[in-house]
């Protein structure tokens, strides 16, 4: 098990790399060397031998191996992200690159996202370091950049021009699962991610005739743009069950004693109450409007009006999208991907999976582990293209009341001491049997 070294080590790492402004502002307006040069030196100072890496001047990754004892097992990546979205210092309780460690919590932007996972990962390679510990398989660690972003300076260029250092990878583990769900009545769910939505960033763009605002106009980009938009807003998607789903709905079923009918989920998620909201974003597909754009002058009728849509698509139904948004966005609108990804999904039913599972039930044996599919994305959707499995496992075991999922890329971002504590154990437990 990690030693109180380990425990002391998580809280202070979490802490430096919070103080590490790594803010991602999207368009290649972010520095993560910083970071990245305080990961690798810890874990050089554990004997391992990083290499950093960048594909624009400052966008820094990191990438080291420890070799485990079977040469002929699959090796596992364990990945984190050092960049963080944006804080507004102004509507926070402490600065949010304070990394302060107050009453039991370690405050600022990226304690939930995701730098306190990767504080994890160096805690339990120095303490095996200090132990003399070597896991069966393999273990290749990796801190990236630009996961905020497109992840064209991160993951996506590791995946497409270092694929060498990920050999023998069949499998990984990273942010958004295992962690402390309550559900309002007691019970506590520990949900593994083991699938991811496709991301659709679109950007759609109507044509029309310019003119004066008091003319009548016919071709009006605006009202051509408006129209689809509403159109994109307001549609009802059909409901898509993808096997990930369909075993977080059979398994929270379990829990609760209710039987399982997938013929009327919309029921079955109201008898789940609370927990329902795991699997709820996760049965359609979805299409958000956030951005408008269009003209330049009140009584000026503009020639074009462009629109962003975050869309996101199951696996096995990006097909189904984009038809669908053909027909939403009609023959006045053109539609095109400013960002796409693909849909993954991992087994359940994998040693690696129960592994995961065993770990969390040794520290919190009054938990439930079910398996859940990720309403976004991560750096597993890059990673998937080296023939690497993703599951989400980061764990955290939060108390009552801890909005973990409200405190992604929110206000006042913070992390429980004890929770980082647990994390390592069971990270631990997790990584010398894997």
């Amino acid at each position: 098990m990690a030693d109180e070294r380990a425990l002391d080590e998580v809280v202070t790492f979490t802490s430096d790399l919070i103080r590490i402004d790594t803010t991602n502002r999207g368009g290649g307006d972010c520095r993560e060397r910083p970071a990245a040069e305080y990961a690798a030196a810890r874990l050089a100072e554990a004997g391992l031998e990083p290499v950093l890496l960048e594909r624009t001047p400052g966008r820094a990754n990191v990438v080291a191996r420890l070799e485990g004892t079977d040469p002929s097992a699959d090796a596992l990546l364990v990945h984190g992200h050092l960049d963080v979205v944006p804080a507004e210092a102004a509507d926070w309780s402490v600065h949010p690159f304070s990394g302060e460690v107050r009453d039991g919590v370690v405050w600022g932007r990226g304690a939930v996202d995701m730098k306190n996972m990767d504080a994890m990962i160096l805690a339990v390679v120095r303490a095996w370091a200090r132990e003399g510990v070597r896991p069966r398989r393999d273990i290749v660690i990796a801190f990236t950049a630009d996961e905020e972003a497109s992840a064209e300076d991160g993951s996506g260029f590791l995946a497409d021009r270092h694929a060498h250092l990920f050999e023998g990878c069949t499998e990984g583990v990273s942010e958004s699962g295992a962690f402390t769900f309550h559900d309002g009545d007691g019970r506590q769910l520990y949900p593994i991610a083991a699938g991811e939505r496709g991301t659709a960033w679109m950007k759609l763009t109507a044509r029309g005739r310019a003119g004066h605002g008091s003319k009548v106009n016919r071709e009006n980009a605006v009202t051509r743009l408006a129209a689809a938009v509403t159109r994109i807003g307001e549609h009802e998607w059909p409901l898509r069950l993808t096997p990930t789903v369909r075993a977080a709905l059979t398994e929270l079923a379990a829990v609760y004693g209710i039987e399982t009918d997938l013929s009327d989920v919309d029921t079955l998620l109201d008898k789940l109450g609370t927990a329902g909201k795991l699997v709820e974003a996760t049965v359609r597909n979805s299409a958000n409007p956030t951005m408008l754009d269009a003209g330049y002058k009140i009584n000026v009728i503009p020639g074009e009006a462009v629109a962003r849509v975050d869309g996101r698509y199951l696996s096995g139904a990006e097909d189904e999208f984009r038809a669908t948004m053909d027909r939403l966005t009609g023959p006045d609108v053109d539609w095109e991907f400013e960002h796409h990804e693909v849909a993954l999904q991992a087994p359940v039913d994998s040693p690696t999976y129960a592994r995961m599972r065993a770990a969390i039930e040794e520290f919190a044996p009054e938990g439930h582990v079910v398996p859940y599919c990720m309403s976004g994305g991560t750096d597993a959707k890059q990673f998937s293209r080296l023939g690497i499995t993703g599951y989400g496992f980061a764990p955290l075991k939060l108390p009552e009341g801890f909005d973990y999922q409200a405190l992604f890329h929110g206000v006042d971002e913070r992390v429980p001491v004890e929770a980082l504590h647990f994390g390592v154990r069971v990270l631990d437990r997790f990584l010398r049997t894997a």
